[in-house]
């Protein structure tokens, strides 16, 4: 992965350079700048942020003094400064004091937008300030009027102000990865075979080593809980509020917090393939990777510069017909060029990009290309695999028919002669059992009977449980409300067994892929949002008729083989339709691909899915649905801030022309500055209300 980036294309080039949280630049110099100046950056800017704040307050204080010796300021605000010799000359010296410490930046960092090729905000602010300062010495020595030291040194504060605003913005909104980086602990309780225990550094560590994680601990690295049990806070890593609690044989990720017990944690993955590595490299690549909206971002930064130049020249020329070249024309120019500075146009989508990723990885979403959470918005239909995505993936009780007797008590029964099975329907009835809190009654004399079921004694009584097969060996016939209930659930593409007592059949349990309870809510909701939900699986039609009428699915796809999953996509799209697609990323692969947008399950902690654009830490089918909503949000944030950023020009170029000059309206540099910092402003606090949206909701 390439960990420093081009956060602005034609705005900042080779000016602002990403680094991974855990490394540093040497040398980074600011093309010219000193090192001193510049500070090795991190990935949140701090150093260019630093350099700009710094260059910032001294060059104010330095313009003070050219500001209380302007002629026309003094007239305007009716005051005098003491006059002494070479009092004329402190207006000059310390305007080029501030060029040289405030301005020089910025021409540097010129220098590779001339070099690519690619104009942009650098060369604007450089053409207008040595416009500015040339204009004036020459006015100084060569008696071609007033200069306008004082526009020059005010228009180098505002954009040194704005452009530490920007830092400073971008760091904020980016501190997704340092905040990732510091949940990771630097040192680990290393447990020694004779069981001692020594600390050592995390990067020491080796996979199947033995830490002890403590009450309140960060976990250093993935692994297995090998001993103990405790309750694990993995709000910052997959969105789930509550903790999760932890046995051993347990998986717990890297950065987590551990709560009340201590684990002893048999180290499964370290260094750059933990979960949390994972989630910081998509992290870190969704806000280098660039959307459409980006590029566009981009291009009206070039056709800014040729709009302007243009602009300028025509000013120039028409100015230069009506009253000659002089003070006043050069200041229109200057103004020009000043007001259509793409500043806010080079903030408008990176920052709305990092905050997007941001609260996505907030909220258990991996984005890995923001092409992908773009297109979200337009989609019309998204596919959810089945098993695993609606359902659990896993049989369940579904459903309980008793016989005249109490339902608890059945299923109690029923779990207790189920105890020492390993069999998936004996696990799904001993975990109904447990949802429930029941109490299981002692069983004695358990015996397995091949390919029918099992036996067993409680309380004197023979007990038996088993399907149609056991029915038959036991020759027992079905009463006309349990025939009827085996037979809806046989419909269904359910699994019926039965708990039989003394010859009698008791109850019958149905069993089947447990569809979770999200995805009820998830249904509705993207419903409400205008979008079609369609079901794939590999079931028979039975089974996904029944699941998707459970769900209220009307477009559902059943007995398809994962080689043909794909096909399914292909035909909706042909309908016109663009397609989103959920699945495991395995054998949905294809099918992941093929979708307008693929979205994979990351299986808890699996992010290393290449066949999809965005990856969901857990298997909630809700968190589809902030999808959409954050790719809503984020693309009206994005249109808005581009609307702000260069709308502002359309008025104000005309009006730095000097169209009004006749009514006496007419933009200095000093207050064209101004417009265009309160428009970078405007766009860096709209940005940030992305914040606001509920994603829950």
């Amino acid at each position: 992965m390439n960990d420093s980036h081009e956060m602005h294309q034609g705005h900042h080039q080779e000016e602002m350079k990403k680094v991974s949280s855990h490394q540093e630049h040497s040398g980074h110099e600011m093309h010219g700048m000193s090192h001193a100046d510049s500070h090795a950056g991190h990935v949140d800017h701090s150093g260019h942020e630093d350099m700009f704040r710094k260059r910032f307050w001294v060059s104010l204080v330095l313009s003070i003094p050219v500001l209380l010796y302007t002629e026309m300021l003094q007239m305007w605000f009716g005051f005098m400064m003491p006059q002494f010799a070479g009092s004329q000359w402190i207006a000059p010296l310390f305007s080029i004091i501030v060029f040289i410490y405030g301005g020089v930046p910025f021409i540097q960092m010129a220098m590779p937008e001339i070099r690519n090729r690619q104009p942009g905000m650098m060369l604007l602010i450089s053409l207008a300030i040595s416009v500015s300062f040339i204009y004036s010495l020459a006015a100084l020595f060569f008696n071609l009027g007033e200069g306008f030291f004082w526009e020059l040194v005010t228009l180098i504060d505002i954009m040194l102000l704005g452009h530490w605003i920007e830092m400073r913005s971008v760091r904020q909104a980016s501190g997704a990865l340092n905040a990732l980086a510091k949940l990771m602990p630097d040192t680990a309780e290393h447990v020694m075979p004779d069981g001692s225990i020594h600390t050592m550094p995390v990067s020491s560590l080796k996979l199947n080593d033995i830490v002890l994680v403590r009450p309140g601990a960060s976990i250093p690295a993935d692994g297995v809980v090998a001993d103990g049990e405790s309750d694990v806070n993995e709000a910052m890593i997959t969105g789930e509020s509550l903790p999760v609690k932890k046995i051993v044989g347990a998986k717990v990720i890297a950065g987590s917090i551990n709560q009340d017990g201590s684990l002893r944690v048999r180290v499964s993955a370290i260094g750059e393939h933990t979960a949390l590595a994972g989630i910081m490299r998509l992290v870190r690549d969704a806000q280098q990777s660039k959307s459409n909206t980006q590029i566009l971002a981009d291009k009206a930064a070039g056709w800014l510069f040729y709009l302007a130049i243009g602009i300028a020249a025509l000013t120039a020329i028409l100015w230069t017909i009506a009253i000659g070249f002089d003070l006043f024309t050069l200041e229109r120019v200057v103004t020009v060029l000043v007001i259509a500075c793409p500043h806010a146009l080079g903030l408008a989508v990176p920052l709305v990009v990092a905050i997007s990723t941001t609260l996505a990885a907030q909220n258990g979403i991996l984005i890995r290309s923001r092409l992908s959470l773009e297109a979200a918005r337009e989609i019309d239909v998204i596919i959810f695999d089945k098993t695993g995505t609606l359902t659990k993936g896993e049989q369940g009780v579904v459903s309980i028919k008793t016989n005249g007797v109490d339902e608890n008590h059945a299923l109690g029964l029923t779990a207790a002669l189920e105890a020492d099975s390993e069999h998936i329907i004996a696990r799904a009835i001993r975990q109904a059992a447990q949802d429930r809190n029941l109490y299981l009654p002692v069983v004695s004399d358990f015996e397995a009977i091949k390919g029918r079921g099992i036996h067993a004694k409680h309380n004197g009584k023979d007990l038996w449980v088993g399907g149609p097969r056991l029915l038959e060996m036991l020759n027992l016939q079905l009463d006309s409300e349990i025939l009827e209930f085996a037979s809806s659930a046989g419909k269904k593409g359910q699994t019926v067994v039965y708990l039989i007592v003394d010859g009698k059949i008791f109850s019958a349990f149905a069993l089947a892929d447990v569809i979770r309870p999200e995805s009820y809510t998830a249904i509705k909701k993207l419903d409400e949002m205008n979008v079609q939900v369609a079901m794939l699986t590999g079931d028979s039609k039975e089974v996904a008729k029944a699941v998707a009428d459970e769900l209220g699915i009307k477009l559902y796809f059943a007995e398809v083989l994962p080689e043909h999953k794909d096909q399914k996509v292909i035909e909706l799209q042909k309908q016109g339709k663009k397609v989103a697609m959920v699945g495991d990323g395995v054998n949905d692969a294809p099918a992941l691909t093929r979708a307008d947008v693929g979205i994979a399950i990351g299986s808890g902690t699996d992010v290393a899915v290449e066949s999809a654009g965005i990856i969901l830490v857990k298997s909630n089918p809700l968190d589809v649905v902030k999808i959409f909503k954050l790719s809503r949000a984020s693309y009206n944030k994005m249109i808005q801030n581009l609307i702000w950023a260069s709308g502002y020009n359309i008025i104000a170029l005309p009006l730095a022309a000097g169209v009004l000059a006749s009514a006496g309206i007419l933009l200095s540099p000093a207050v064209g500055a101004v417009l265009m910092s309160v428009s970078t402003i405007v766009v860096a606090i709209n940005a940030q209300l992305l914040r606001r949206i509920d994603m829950a909701k």
